[in-house]
């Protein structure tokens, strides 16, 4: 083709196609290759489509099956989440006790407090609970108004990707896209839960989105929108939201539709946008006088400044996180949050949750961007690839070199720039089949994804044994068809690439299936079949063996060696778990690489109430399981008290709350260890007649049973201070008491 300049413009225009464009700035770039059509718009003068029959029909040179498919996707999406939804009860106790605090009280629901009487914050920003506590104040707490909306946010992260994939690309590439991410195992475990993952997700994927738009008309609207979903996601998740940030800049800055000053301007209102967005709560919270309101939860000097560029910021970079259990090893070391370096997506840990179709989005995207090459510096379809592309680099670099605190659902966050990158490259490497580079390359990351699909599998070996062998004699025999998917009917190569589909998507299926079908609780949940994701707290790294499970209630898995974990693990001084898999006592060893036992003896807490976990260690991942009794005894003459009972750590005063909806004090924020409230303050609550119960949690309290520290000061205090009152195997302190001589 012979090489010409393109001479339309992207100002003055009232839609987005060249012949919209107004003859305000004149932009020349070499054109080899012409882009796909953009969504027609109405010209002036022209009746516009009913908004019903834009809704079902889509536009109006789709097949009439285009928009009935996408609806079709949504509605199984839906269907797919809220399956089984109740099951998980309260999910994470952490956030519903927050949320059952923001039902009771205006300033809870701002602040983000643990419990109505606003003692201590979660270790978050708020925004993300907003939509739980919203629903449950008009519907009622329970299961499905605090999982509810994290469904319908999948849903809608699920339409954002169709949507910018679809602008762009065919109808199937939407598809493929929105299928993808809806099969992804952490997405359907996140979509289900209550951390503040589901919104963090949705918000980063309208991000896209609007920077892809903004690429398309260079309307300074779309940047600022993009700005404002990120700011909102920072209220979601703090630093997280802004992973993405050097990536979509960068693809503005060089591709955007103007004058590099006005593109640098454009980015500027962005900017304000988003520190607009974000800031006002975070103003509010640093300018209200720290002594009317909680606790900011996480921190070590009540400032969520420092929450958010410490505990939750820099320090899960460094590892050095103040308060928490510690990070990573840093580089391609190993720390208490697993291995890290430029594996760490793939390994025993991670892979099974998100790397299903890393590989082939990988494959996908570097073709992507080979196949736009020629195309006009401010092509939209390279500036796709760009966005989705650079998203998920810059967000799989981080996760894989951070050594702080690091859990498997956080890779949730990848999984829509997976989805979008996959559906993108199979668009578009399919509408260039004839020619042999392309369908070479789109049969690569078929097999890519049937090869890695059956390694992660092979696993779980005694998950579905007979999976694996179908995924990969479907992938390579779909791979053979689709290098010859130019050269044959097009029947023959939709079936190619049909069975090349259902073998990428098999295993991500039945993971997913399988969590969907199960209960998730406590603090770090985890997507698949039982064994399939387990990540050790304890040793060093595994040279082969694979990471042992939290504790006596779940056994390790099998390392090279094929001998079993059952290490004790952290030291403890929470209560022991019972057998469906709670943490007993501490946190496990990790095996080395020839698959014998790395132990670390840890403390052993006392049992407790009902098989739950009291404070230190134990108490960290999961709560208590509040007995009859406990209840009855919490709830009597609850009305006269602020808190009806305190507890060390957040997750065990958690359950105690909702167990008796009545507020509960979590001494010490989420980990035990936030110097809140002091011992002086304690007291001073309890002369006040403000608390009516200590909760024992079977140990000196804080971290690991450390003699020092609030938590320990005040466990000491009341233990020698106030009467003891057990019921069934818990132990209460009653406050209004004084201990006999």
């Amino acid at each position: 083709m012979t090489t010409h300049y393109d001479q339309t413009t992207y100002e003055g225009g009232s839609g987005p196609g060249p012949s919209s464009w107004g003859p305000s700035q004149t932009i020349d770039s070499p054109v080899q290759e012409p882009e796909p059509a953009l969504p027609a718009e109405p010209q002036a003068g022209e009746p516009k489509q009913p908004f019903a029959r834009r809704l079902w029909r889509g536009r109006p040179e789709d097949p009439r099956w285009v928009r009935p498919a996408f609806w079709g996707l949504l509605l199984a999406t839906a269907a797919l989440y809220f399956y089984n939804l109740s099951a998980s009860g309260y999910a994470n106790s952490f956030y519903s006790a927050a949320v059952q605090a923001g039902t009771k009280s205006w300033k809870a629901m701002f602040f983000g407090s643990l419990d109505a009487g606003n003692a201590i914050t979660v270790d978050k920003p708020s925004a993300f609970m907003w939509p739980m506590e919203i629903a449950a104040r008009i519907f009622g707490l329970n299961s499905w108004t605090i999982l509810g909306p994290e469904v319908l946010m999948g849903v809608g992260t699920v339409a954002v990707v169709y949507a910018s994939v679809r602008r762009r690309f065919s109808p199937g590439a939407g598809l493929i896209a929105g299928a993808v991410l809806a099969l992804t195992p952490v997405a359907a475990l996140m979509f289900r839960f209550n951390n503040p993952d589901a919104m963090l997700a949705l918000l980063m994927a309208l991000a896209c989105y609007f920077v892809v738009r903004a690429v398309e008309d260079g309307k300074t609207k779309w940047l600022v929108y993009a700005g404002v979903a990120i700011g909102f996601a920072f209220l979601a998740k703090t630093l997280q939201a802004f992973l993405i940030l050097p990536a979509l800049a960068f693809v503005y800055a060089a591709v955007g539709p103007h004058k590099l000053k006005k593109r640098i301007g454009q980015l500027a209102l962005a900017t304000v946008a988003l520190v607009v967005s974000g800031g006002w709560w975070v103003a509010i919270v640093e300018l209200w006088p720290a002594s009317s309101r909680p606790y900011i939860g996480g921190s070590q000097d009540n400032s969520f400044l420092s929450l958010t560029f410490g505990y939750n910021g820099l320090g899960r970079i460094s590892g050095d996180e103040t308060g928490s259990v510690g990070g990573g090893g840093g580089g391609t070391g190993s720390g208490r949050w697993g291995a890290t370096g430029w594996d760490r997506m793939f390994n025993s840990e991670i892979g099974s949750q998100i790397s299903w179709l890393i590989p082939a989005a990988l494959i996908l995207l570097v073709a992507g961007l080979v196949a736009t090459r020629k195309l006009k510096r401010t092509s939209v379809t390279r500036a796709s690839f760009l966005v989705w592309g650079g998203s998920l680099l810059m967000t799989m670099i981080v996760f894989s070199y951070m050594a702080g605190i690091f859990h498997q659902y956080y890779t949730i966050a990848l999984a829509p720039y997976i989805a979008a990158v996959v559906g993108m490259g199979a668009g578009l490497l399919w509408e260039k089949r004839a020619e042999l580079w392309a369908s070479i390359t789109l049969a690569a990351a078929v097999v890519s994804a049937a090869v890695w699909g059956y390694v992660l599998l092979n696993r779980t070996s005694t998950y579905l044994p007979w999976l694996k062998y179908l995924i990969l004699i479907g992938g390579l025999t779909a791979a053979l068809g689709l290098i010859f998917a130019g050269r044959i009917n097009r029947q023959l190569a939709l079936g190619a690439a049909a069975v090349g589909l259902v073998a990428a998507l098999a295993g991500p299926a039945a993971y997913t299936l399988s969590t969907v079908n199960s209960a998730h609780t406590g603090s770090i949940p985890t997507a698949g079949p039982a064994g399939a994701s387990m990540m050790g707290m304890g040793g060093g790294p595994g040279g082969g063996g694979n990471r042992g499970g939290f504790g006596g209630g779940m056994p390790g898995q099998n390392g090279t060696g094929g001998t079993t974990q059952n290490g004790n693990g952290f030291p403890g001084g929470g209560t022991t778990g019972n057998g469906n898999g709670g943490f007993g006592g501490g946190m496990p060893g990790q095996q080395n690489g020839n698959g014998t036992t790395q132990n670390q003896q840890g403390g052993r807490g006392q049992m407790g109430d009902g098989g739950g976990m009291g404070g230190g260690v134990g108490g960290l991942l999961n709560g208590a399981t509040v007995s009859s009794q406990a209840k009855k005894l919490l709830e009597t003459d609850s009305s006269k008290y602020t808190w009806v009972a305190a507890a060390i750590g957040a997750q065990n005063a958690a359950s105690y709350q909702l167990a008796t909806d009545q507020s509960v004090m979590a001494i010490g924020g989420f980990n035990g260890t936030d110097p809140s409230p002091t011992l002086a303050q304690f007291k001073q609550y309890v002369a006040d007649g403000k608390i009516h119960y200590f909760i024992s949690s079977g140990s000196s309290g804080g971290m690991g049973g450390s003699s020092s520290g609030t938590s320990s000061q005040i466990t000491s205090w009341v233990e020698k201070n106030f009467k003891k009152v057990t019921v069934g195997s818990s132990t209460f302190y009653d406050l209004t008491q004084k201990a006999s001589s």
